[in-house]
């Protein structure tokens, strides 16, 4: 193949459609459990995660829900990822081999913010929320319907394998996935004059983008280290449906999703899935949440 200005245009609009073709075909599951929050600057500011507003009667003057502020900010990174094609395969036409690789990129790109969102929500157990205690945690701070402040978890603990159990139904997912710039815009640098290309005989390929992942309430989650069993399942919703918001007002949590690792899957099939136990008898437990089996938990 000569080598020219057109057959280097040709060759990145292949590349490129492969690489749409793997952003398009790829499915993520980290906006299960995740906000994504647009964002402008190079961090963004969640203090107002301290307080659920919520509606009172209204007599007299309007009560300001003047949020709390936690000084909970996330800071965005920057991450790459890059294609080099040899320039002898330029040469040989040779450039099919390539096509896979691109659209992999592709792919890859799609299911990035699930290498990020998982790991930290499995890390929900040291990583400290807006409230400075971890996001599962025995001690999170609250204030009772007289303004004392209490202690209450959203966790029961335990040393075994996690699993979590999860309110996903409101605006703000438990976790945030804060998003300064995307990964899909394939760039190129393939001219002759390209340090990697006279030096290397490389033609390069890559994208990068912007982007942190953090907390939103801990309110909305239970994560458990213990057995995943019809006791510590029930203790779990339990748990997270009598959470009170500041002053005694219940949050009405409805915990609809069970997150669990492939090693788990079985045992909340068993409890989730299984319509009749005990020789015939109902399951109360029976379809009342949705299991989710994430590998990026193994």
């Amino acid at each position: 193949m000569e080598i020219t200005t057109h057959t280097l245009q040709s060759a990145f609009i292949g590349f490129n459609a492969s690489f749409q073709a793997g952003l398009a075909e790829a499915t993520s599951m980290y906006g299960r459990i995740a906000t994504t929050v647009s964002s402008t600057t190079r961090s963004n500011e969640y203090g107002w995660l301290g307080k659920f507003p919520g509606f009172r009667k209204w007599v007299g003057d309007r009560v300001v829900n003047n949020l709390a502020k936690h000084g909970y900010t996330l800071t965005n990174e920057s991450y790459e990822n890059t294609i080099a094609v040899d320039r002898d395969d330029f040469d040989d036409d040779n450039l099919g081999i390539y096509g896979p690789m691109f659209r992999d990129l592709g792919a890859t790109a799609t299911v990035f913010p699930d290498t990020l969102i998982w790991p930290l929500l499995k890390n929900g157990f040291s990583e400290l929320c807006y409230d400075g205690q971890p996001f599962f945690d025995l001690e999170h701070p609250v204030l009772d319907e007289k303004g004392k402040e209490i202690l209450v978890a959203n966790t029961d603990g335990g040393a075994g394998t996690p699993w979590f159990l999860l309110d996903t139904s409101r605006p703000l997912k438990p976790l945030i996935y804060q998003e300064r710039r995307s990964f899909q815009n394939l760039v190129r640098m393939d001219k002759e004059d390209d340090p990697n290309v006279f030096n290397r005989k490389e033609y390069q390929y890559g994208l990068d983008g912007r982007c942190q992942v953090g907390f939103g309430f801990w309110q909305m989650g239970w994560g458990s280290r213990q057995t995943l069993d019809v006791a510590h399942y029930e203790a779990a919703r339990l748990g997270l449906m009598s959470l009170k918001s500041d002053y005694g007002r219940p949050l009405a949590i409805m915990p609809k999703l069970l997150v669990v690792p492939p090693s788990l899957e079985s045992a909340a099939l068993k409890i989730i899935n299984t319509q009749f136990i005990d020789g015939g008898n109902s399951n109360p437990w029976y379809h009342t949440a949705e299991i989710l089996v994430v590998p990026w938990l193994a």
